[in-house]
């Protein structure tokens, strides 16, 4: 369990974060298993892992932050020891439809449409939260962030909030906080700004679901911590493995 530091709990009333997003939805089909279903050498369950570090690090804010589950429809279950006493609200949240697909003459089923539809559907899930709550710890979306965190990543949600918080005021004029390295940025390991919602919005009903087009204007990259390179973006068992290892030497 985190410890919960003044300074970590001053930081979450500055910073404003409104909610955390786990992505979990992809088709992992170079994995030949979802990657939420994995199973780390300490026998917890992927999903789980993340779960249970959103919650600690909600406790750790003083805040019952939103954690929503973007499956795709999956329908991945919690371990039940997870919420025997649980405070933040954990739920399951479908991809962002537009109409166009809702309307569709297509028998086929709708596939996901990548991660912006999820991204879309956690930031009007926030909004519907503050509205429906009376006392709401939600402030302004100009000043609510959204963090979000892929599923196959291993980098602990409480270290990735602690690296990219800073950059909310040092970098006011951007709406998109994210992991970067030498090579490429990593816009599902990062925080959004709820007050773009609309513009994906309209981005998403357009056709448009290119992550790095829509955030391009937006984006302010924080390098990538040394230890992290190899807790993120695996595809395939081997991946997994040497994450798990990576892991294990932090």
């Amino acid at each position: 369990m985190l410890e919960v530091s003044d300074s970590l709990i001053e930081a979450g009333k500055l910073n404003r974060l409104a909610g955390i997003v786990i992505l979990a939805g992809g088709a992992s089909k170079r994995m030949g298993t979802p990657k939420a279903e994995l199973i780390l050498p300490t026998g917890e369950r992927l999903l789980d892992y993340h779960i249970r570090q959103a919650l600690e690090l909600s406790t750790a804010l003083a805040r019952n932050l939103p954690i929503m589950i973007a499956d795709n429809g999956r329908g991945f279950t919690i371990n039940p020891d997870l919420i025997k006493h649980l405070q933040s609200p954990i739920f399951h949240i479908a991809d962002y439809v537009t109409n166009n697909d809702l309307f569709s003459d297509s028998d086929k089923p709708i596939e996901t449409g990548g991660a912006l539809v999820a991204i879309e559907s956690a930031l009007q899930s926030l909004t519907t939260w503050k509205n429906a709550t009376e006392l709401s710890q939600i402030p302004d979306e100009q000043s609510s962030w959204l963090l979000v965190i892929s599923c196959d990543s291993l980098i602990p949600i409480n270290d990735l909030w602690q690296k990219l918080q800073p950059y909310i005021t040092q970098a006011a004029d951007k709406s998109v906080i994210c992991l970067a390295d030498d090579h490429h940025l990593y816009p599902l390991l990062g925080l959004y700004r709820l007050s773009i919602e609309p513009n994906l919005k309209h981005y998403i009903d357009g056709g448009q679901r290119q992550v790095m087009r829509f955030i391009k204007p937006l984006v302010q990259p924080i390098p990538f911590a040394k230890e992290w390179q190899y807790l993120t973006n695996f595809n395939t068992p081997e991946d997994f493995e040497h994450a798990c290892l990576a892991l294990n030497d932090l």
